[in-house]
């Protein structure tokens, strides 16, 4: 049981202003394992109040200083790669090797590569006769979500510390343990006070007091679309800058030529990563119609071979969602599966075997229109879509049909074919023939996938506001330090 009492805010744990209480869930036996403060707009306040004083000598100090900070954080969250991976196995469902990995593993990545990046990042530019600065976005606050708890707060945070910004996270409530070992780590590593805090709370309380308090100059959310459009709305009346990653119902092309065991083992990965909890997936499969029968059949023995069940079992391949709600979301999908589509594994029901927890059989439904729920509509669950198609040119029509546009892969019988087919596509990722996710390139979406970019150095620059300095006739170079 882990039961933390206190907000971290301004360098210390703090008793928060109210008595309430948020109860953490493991997702496979649906018993408490811990409970964390359900703070209020007090408390929002004060961890703001704290990023603002903080602001002045954490913008102004040394990259070198900030990077070395950055990399100890890293070095603290590995060593506690273990704790974290089981950790967010009993909160969202991740099975146990992929939490490490992904959950863990991704994380640290991000905060490494994020420190890489500001060591050679100049922060003066000479353009004519303008020297243009980067220079501290100010205080961010930052909104994180519930299937990626630690590598959607350190995408975040990273990058903001590194810019010079200060920060007020607000975890999600479903998955919040890991922010408050992150503020263990940024306390024992010496990182000053009041450049890091951690607000837990609802969405409505301290959500939105974080999101339309005066202070906040950025706000970065991850989360559903419904979600951007309300802080978008809170936002707008502050000006705020903004970085919104949200939906996905991402396409995977299988063109003609394609290796088919490959191209379908690729696509079964890419959809039921983390329990198909990820924004980011390929949930529409969209296929060759001449192809259908012999995807069909490898789907079918694919996504039957997995084993569901606990995910800290070694075993277990796929894990229950995350809470309840979720199930109970992903359930009414599978209801409609029959009625709009065949399906080839799984469908709705329980899952033998497995009384307690929030588990949902992993689901193909084939033989589906683009215009069906099932192909429009981000299920957040273990559920492909499949979409038979007469053509590529077909294929990236269904594909570009879509309120999203957030990722994407194609597999083709080589890689320049696959490149020419994904040069076509509107969407903000495309994995090419396999191609892994890359923490060194910008992630975000095209139309209701969000706006702006995470990770490396495009995802750095948010944090960033550019001041340009006219200078008069005759100085010439810059005055201060490139990148130190």
């Amino acid at each position: 049981m882990d039961r933390r009492t206190e907000l971290y805010i301004d360098g210390r744990w703090r008793t928060p202003s109210g008595v309430g209480t948020i109860e953490v869930v493991e997702a496979a036996t649906e018993q408490t394992i811990g409970a964390v403060p359900a703070g209020e707009a007090d408390d929002v306040a004060l961890a703001v109040a704290a990023a603002r004083a903080a602001f002045p000598a954490w913008s102004t100090s040394t990259v070198d200083s900030r990077v070395a900070l950055l990399r100890a954080l890293a070095d603290g969250l590995d060593a506690r790669g273990a704790q974290l991976a089981t950790l967010m196995a009993r909160e969202v469902g991740t099975p146990l090797v992929t939490s490490r990995r992904v959950q863990v593993g991704l994380a640290v990545s991000v905060i490494r590569s994020i420190a890489d990046i500001a060591e050679r990042l100049p922060l003066e530019e000479r353009i004519g006769s303008s020297l243009v600065l980067r220079v501290a976005a100010g205080v961010v606050g930052a909104i994180t979500p519930w299937n990626y708890p630690l590598y959607q707060l350190t995408a975040k945070v990273a990058p903001a510390l590194a810019a010079g910004c200060t920060t007020v996270v607000k975890p999600s409530s479903v998955a919040p343990l890991a922010a408050f070992v992150l503020a263990d780590v940024a306390g024992e590593v010496g990182l000053p006070p009041g450049v890091l805090n951690i607000v837990t709370g609802r969405g409505a309380v301290a959500g939105e007091t974080l999101v339309g308090h005066a202070d906040v100059d950025l706000v970065s959310l991850t989360g559903s679309t419904a979600a951007g459009v309300r802080v978008a709305q809170i936002a707008a009346s502050g000006v705020k800058r903004l970085t919104l990653e949200l939906g996905g119902k991402s396409a995977f092309i299988l063109c003609p030529g394609a290796d088919l065991d490959l191209a379908v083992d690729n696509a079964v990965r890419g959809c039921f990563v983390n329990n198909g909890q990820t924004c980011s997936a390929t949930s529409r499969l969209v296929v060759p119609r001449e192809l259908l029968d012999e995807v069909e059949e490898r789907l079918a023995a694919l996504v039957g071979a997995h084993v569901v069940g606990d995910p800290l079992d070694p075993a277990t391949t796929i894990g229950p969602v995350a809470s309840a709600g979720q199930a109970r979301s992903i359930a009414s999908y599978l209801d409609k599966a029959a009625h709009e589509g065949t399906v080839i594994v799984g469908g709705p029901g329980p899952v033998p075997g497995l009384d307690r927890g929030y588990f949902v059989r992993p689901t193909v439904v084939s033989r589906l229109g683009n215009d069906a729920v099932l192909a429009r509509e981000e299920v957040f669950g273990p559920v492909l879509a499949v979409i038979p198609v007469a053509d590529v040119d077909e294929a990236v029509t269904v594909a570009n049909d879509s309120d999203y546009g957030l990722s994407g892969a194609v597999f083709a019988a080589d890689d320049a074919s696959a490149v020419a087919v994904a040069r076509r596509l509107r969407t903000g990722q495309v994995a090419i023939n396999g191609g892994r996710f890359n923490v060194l390139a910008p992630f975000g979406g095209f139309r209701r996938s969000g706006v702006g970019r995470e990770l490396g150095e495009h995802g750095l620059a948010e944090y960033f506001e550019l001041m340009s300095l006219q200078l008069p006739a005759g100085v010439s170079g810059a005055t201060g330090p490139a990148a130190t």
